[in-house]
């Protein structure tokens, strides 16, 4: 095989060459003693023309063979415009079968009509396509950008463990049974969060690592068992400065990966700014339609499902709908329902049709209330209003919900805007009812706002984090914070989320140790590589970007893992399965 070009590079310049190429046949098309084929190799489809002397020779051949082909390169009389090498084809001399192909289980082209479990059954056929191979390579370009931006600056990549020590607050982790130590447990790591915070303690100052991270959770379109962080962590930066270089690799990535320039700095919305104005803590800033808060004007309400929640100090979340008033009732039903879905009770819907307020609600309120919403919202004729009363995050995770639907039922955004913004300033911690203790909302590293530190005791709830999220287009692909670097500080935070001196030595004493030695002010973040691959190529799910994934069922039908093992296996894990 003495290949002389790759498929995909012939222009009009390489007329009258004689050359030779490789690749897997893509399409044959008979014209009596004329044979065409489009012959694909990772880098393209170039198009290769046997004539009558040759037919017999390729007679068999079907889609997937792999062959070797000679010939000299023409201008195609009937171009492609479709084709980057639609200008020319290949007029075939000689030929060898390199191998032969099964009839596929999958249309191997950009477009088949193969079910996604199909298509993970077969994945090295679906791998073939060349829209998969595009958008794996697109994956490639990000990291190698990144990775370069990384190294100019100076942070070191340095490897830290896959089988670490079990910490299980937060995500769900894997254990893996030890043989040597019987009863023992490695975890996988969900990731190199403390490995990383303890390489600033050992004085490197800035370190990466394209890390991969393992948490047992229910799967979703953007969430995956195993996945890949580009893990980031530096001393000696503030916020700010951190965030600049963050920033600035992201104008690098686009611009290498996607020929697009990326305007700069990114726009940093307060966490309580996010939710009252987008109802979500990873906003979508590429359109408008943003959330209201009515509930000054129903203070003095007679309608229960407002003067309820306006006694418990909750909020009225208002969404405008522009021309919207011809709503079905199914439409309505099919909403509420969302609603519901985001932890709403409920879902008032008004409108204002013939410069009056109309809808389910309107008999519930006051003649005042209905002008002053008018005029709150600047309400048009036909106009829709849908509002949500509940707890103040309740209300705005629900009105957020409804935002995003019409963002796609009104399609108010094109897949080729990219919009980053900073959320910053987030609680430090929450409240879990269910097991009536104080959560870290980051996690129990990150710092608190100094001008919040006096509050921990009195107000925790009150005091806001030196945390931050990088969002895309809706999508969190970072997040990180400053970290704590005082042993005293780091105590006080497990003690508050409800760790025991004895849990704090058992989980983290190595750890908290660490802080003895001079530790210094460092933060760090994590940016999703698979789900900042998915929106840059613009895919439907992190499966597309991703090699081998597991489906929704969290499974591999690939090679059907995870499956059972040999009861010698289990025997010298000392593992019993209780069935």
């Amino acid at each position: 095989m003495n290949r002389t070009h790759t498929n995909g590079e012939f222009r009009l310049n390489h007329i009258g060459k004689t050359v030779t190429v490789l690749g897997w046949v893509a399409k044959r098309r008979n014209f009596g003693s004329i044979v065409f084929m489009d012959l694909r190799d990772r880098t393209g489809i170039v198009q290769c023309v046997f004539n009558e002397e040759l037919t017999d020779k390729v007679k068999d051949v079907r889609s997937e063979y792999i062959l070797e082909v000679v010939g000299t390169v023409v201008e195609r009389k009937d171009k492609n415009p479709k084709l980057l090498t639609g200008d020319i084809e290949i007029t075939v001399s000689d030929v060898t079968i390199i191998n032969t192909s099964a009839a596929t289980p999958i249309i191997v082209a950009d477009e088949t009509d193969a079910l996604e479990d199909t298509r993970l059954r077969y994945r090295y056929l679906d791998l073939r396509r060349p829209l998969m191979q595009k958008k794996l390579m697109q994956r490639h370009a990000i990291t190698k950008a990144m990775r370069n931006f990384l190294d100019d600056e100076g942070f070191i990549e340095v490897e830290t463990p896959m089988l670490t020590k079990s910490t299980p607050e937060g995500s769900r982790e894997y254990l893996v049974p030890s043989r040597v130590h019987t009863g023992e447990f490695y975890a996988l790591a969900q990731s190199p969060q403390i490995f990383k915070q303890l390489l600033m303690i050992a004085g490197f100052e800035r370190y990466y690592q394209v890390a991969r991270c393992f948490r047992d959770e229910d799967l979703r379109a953007d969430r995956q068992l195993d996945f890949t962080q580009v893990d980031i962590e530096a001393s000696f930066l503030s916020e700010e400065e951190f965030q600049t270089i963050l920033e600035t690799m992201m104008v690098k990535v686009f611009k290498e990966v996607m020929h697009r320039d990326l305007p700069v700095p990114f726009r940093r919305i307060p966490f309580d700014e996010a939710m009252n104005r987008y109802g979500v803590d990873k906003p979508d800033i590429r359109f408008g339609l943003e959330l209201n808060d009515v509930t000054t004007l129903f203070k003095e309400s007679e309608f229960k499902v407002f003067s309820t929640v306006i006694e418990e100090k909750g909020s009225i979340k208002a969404l405008v709908i522009n021309q919207y008033a011809s709503i079905t009732r199914k439409e309505i039903d099919a909403l509420t329902e969302l609603a519901k879905k985001y932890g709403a009770k409920g879902l008032v819907v008004v409108k204002l049709v013939n410069g009056l307020i109309e809808g389910p609600a309107a008999k519930f309120l006051s003649e005042s209330e209905k002008t002053d919403l008018i005029a709150f919202l600047e309400l048009k004729e036909n106009d829709l209003v849908l509002m949500i009363a509940d707890a103040w995050e309740k209300a705005c995770v629900a009105a957020g919900a409804l935002r995003s639907y019409f963002r796609d039922a009104l399609k108010l955004v094109s897949e080729d805007q990219f919009e980053f913004a900073w959320v910053v300033d987030f609680p430090l911690f929450e409240y879990d009812s269910e097991e009536d203790r104080l959560i870290a909302r980051h996690h129990p590293f990150t710092r608190p706002k100094a001008e919040d530190a006096h509050l921990l005791e009195s107000n925790p709830l009150a005091v806001k984090a030196c945390a931050y999220d990088l969002v895309l287009n809706g999508f969190e692909v970072a997040g990180g914070s400053l970290r704590i670097y005082d042993q005293q500080m780091q105590s006080k935070l497990f003690s508050l989320i409800g760790f025991s001196d004895e849990q704090i030595e058992k989980r983290f004493g190595f750890f908290v140790d660490a802080f003895n030695y001079g530790t210094p002010p460092h933060g760090g973040i994590a940016f999703g590589l698979d789900r900042l691959a998915m929106i840059m190529t613009h895919s439907d799910s992190l499966r597309d970007v991703i090699a081998f994934p597991k489906n929704a069922s969290a499974r591999c039908p690939l090679t059907d893992a995870p499956t059972t093992v040999e009861e010698k296996q289990l025997e010298e894990l000392h593992l019993t399965i209780v069935k």
